[in-house]
C-alpha cells in the first residue's frame, strides 16, 4: 500500500494535470537548496544516529504537539519536560504509541502530507500510522535509526541537499559548523546570524547576553559605538563560517531611522534599564535599520518575519517554556513600518531584504506592491502556519500579478523536523507546477516558460537571493 497519491497537490482537469506532470518531472529530482532553517549543526558535526522515532518525529515538532494538546492530550505525556521538575513520559514508544494514536487528528493538514512523506520515502513504511500500527511502524523506524545509511549526513546526501542553513544566536560559539568544516565529509551547511538576544530590551537575559556579547567581541557593549562594533565583529565571524544572511524575528515590522544623538540616548536608556515599552519598541526598531546599513557594507541578506504573538499562554510559558505551539499569528502593518528602512537602503541594488509575514491579508495590499517596486524588497514564500499546499498555493496567487516571480525568493522549509525537509520540497514543487499549468491553461504563460520558471523556483531563485 502506498501512503501518498502521485498526483497529490495537481489540478484534476486532464489538461493542468498532463502539464503539471511534465513540469514536475522536470524539477522533481533537482537539489535542495535550504537557505532558512532550524535544523541542529551537532547533527552534521556529530554524525551520530538519531535516537529513536519519538525524538525524531514528535518531542521537537511544534506543529504535532500543539494539535495533539488542543485535543486534550497533555504535553508531559509527549515527552514534553516541565520547569518545575515534575513527571513526564520519557518512554519513547509510550510517546510514539500516544502520537500514533491520534494521527488521525492531522488529516488534511501539511503535517499530515510531511509525515506521511517521511515515512514512507525514508523509512519505507507501507501501512497508515494507527494505534494499531504504532509498535510495527516504531520497530521499523527505530531498526533503519541503527543502519550508517540513517545517520544525519548519509540522509543529507540521500536527500540531495546542495546547501542548508541553520540559525543561530549572536552568542553561540559554532562550534559544530567549526567540526563540520574540519571534517571530511563535504556537505555545506551554513550558518546564519540571529541577534535578536542582544537586540530586543524585553528579552529577559537581555542585560547578561550585552555582557556576554562585550566578552565574546572584546568590544564595550555598553556604550553605543562599541554596541554597533560587536554586531560587526559577530557579522564577520558568521561570515567566516559561510554566513550569507542575517534573521531577525521581532514583534512587528517596525523600523526607524533616527540621528546619531537620538539612537544613543536611546541605547542609553535601554542598557541603564529605564526604558518605557515603547522605547523598546523604538530601540528593535532603530537596530532593524543599523542591521541594514550593516548589510550594505558587508553584503549579508536581510530577512525579518514579524507578527508572531510569542508564549501566548501564559501558563505554558510558565510550566514549559517557549516554542510550545502557543505562538500566534497577528496583524502587521508593513507599508508604514518599513519605510524608514527602505528610506535608507530599499533603493541599494546590492542590498536585499527578504520580508516574510504571518499575515496573508498583507500579501496583496502591501507587501507584493512593495517587492513591486523597491530594488532591494524580496517576498519569502509562505511561512510558518502557511506553509502548507493551499497556503503557498494563495502566496502564488496574491502576489504573481503585482510582484512577479522574480522579486520572490523561491522556497525554504524553515524546519527542526530534518526528514520533513524533502517533503516540504516536494509539496512546493507540486504546488509551483500546478500553479504554472493553470497559467498555461488560462494563457497567461507560454509552456517553455513554464519550464524555465519551474527550475527558478526550484533552485534558482534561491540561489540568487542568499547569494549562495
Amino acid at each position: 500500500m502506498k501512503l501518498l497519491d502521485d498526483d497529490r497537490l495537481f489540478p484534476g482537469n486532464p489538461k493542468g494535470l498532463g502539464l503539471a506532470r511534465a513540469l514536475f518531472a522536470s524539477i522533481r529530482d533537482l537539489p535542495i537548496v535550504s537557505p532558512h532553517g532550524h535544523t541542529d549543526p551537532a547533527w552534521f558535526a556529530r554524525n551520530a544516529s538519531f535516537e529513536n522515532p519519538a525524538a525524531l518525529f514528535v518531542t521537537p515538532d511544534h506543529y504535532v504537539f500543539r494539535m495533539l494538546y488542543s485535543q486534550g492530550v497533555a504535553l508531559e505525556d509527549l515527552g514534553i519536560k516541565p520547569n518545575d521538575g515534575s513527571a513526564f513520559e520519557t518512554d519513547p514508544r509510550e510517546i510514539w504509541r500516544r502520537f500514533a494514536s491520534h494521527y488521525y487528528l492531522f488529516r488534511g493538514t501539511p503535517s499530515r502530507l510531511w509525515i506521511d512523506h517521511s515515512l514512507q520515502e525514508v523509512f519505507g513504511v507501507s501501512q497508515v500510522l494507527s494505534g494499531e500500527t504504532a509498535d510495527e511502524i516504531y520497530d521499523q523506524v527505530a531498526q533503519s535509526l541503527t543502519q550508517p545509511e540513517f545517520r544525519p549526513r548519509a540522509l543529507f546526501d540521500r536527500f540531495n541537499i546542495d546547501v542548508i542553513a541553520t540559525t543561530e544566536g549572536a552568542l553561540d560559539t559554532l562550534e559544530h559548523h567549526d567540526a563540520i568544516t574540519k571534517s571530511d565529509w563535504r556537505g555545506r551547511v551554513i550558518t546564519t546570524y540571529r541577534p535578536d538576544a542582544v537586540i530586543d530590551p524585553d528579552h529577559p537575559q537581555f542585560s547578561a547576553n550585552l555582557q556576554n556579547f562585550a566578552e565574546i567581541t572584546t568590544c564595550d557593549t555598553t556604550t553605543w559605538q562599541g554596541y554597533l562594533d560587536a554586531h560587526r565583529a559577530r557579522r564577520q565571524t558568521f561570515r567566516e563560517h559561510g554566513a550569507t544572511a542575517t534573521d531577525h524575528g521581532h514583534p512587528t515590522a517596525r523600523t526607524a531611522n533616527l540621528a546619531a544623538s537620538e539612537a544613543e540616548a536611546l541605547f542609553n536608556s535601554v542598557v541603564s534599564e529605564k526604558h518605557t515599552p515603547e522605547q523598546a519598541e523604538l530601540f528593535r526598531a532603530q537596530m532593524l535599520t543599523e542591521m541594514a546599513k550593516m548589510s550594505q557594507d558587508d553584503g549579508m541578506v536581510m530577512q525579518i518575519h514579524p507578527g508572531s504573538y510569542r508564549n501566548h499562554s501564559s501558563e505554558v510559558f510558565s510550566r514549559f517554556g517557549a516554542d510550545k505551539g502557543f505562538d500566534i499569528p497577528r496583524r502587521t502593518n508593513y507599508v508604514s513600518d518599513l519605510r524608514p528602512l527602505l528610506d535608507v537602503a530599499g533603493h541599494d541594488p546590492n542590498f536585499t531584504l527578504i520580508v516574510f509575514t504571518l499575515d496573508e491579508t498583507a500579501y496583496g495590499r502591501e507587501l507584493a506592491p512593495l517587492a513591486g517596486v523597491y530594488p532591494a524588497l524580496k517576498l519569502g514564500p509562505a511561512w510558518w502556519f502557511f506553509d502548507s499546499a493551499d497556503g503557498m498555493r494563495r502566496f502564488r496567487e496574491l502576489t504573481t500579478e503585482t510582484a512577479g516571480f522574480y522579486n520572490t525568493v523561491g522556497f525554504n522549509d524553515d524546519t527542526r523536523a530534518f526528514c520533513s525537509i524533502p517533503a516540504r520540497h516536494d509539496v512546493a514543487r507540486r504546488v509551483d507546477c500546478a500553479f504554472l499549468a493553470s497559467l498555461i491553461t488560462s494563457g497567461r504563460l507560454r509552456e517553455d516558460e513554464a519550464f524555465e520558471l519551474a527550475q527558478d523556483l526550484t533552485v534558482n531563485l534561491a540561489k540568487r537571493a542568499y547569494r549562495l
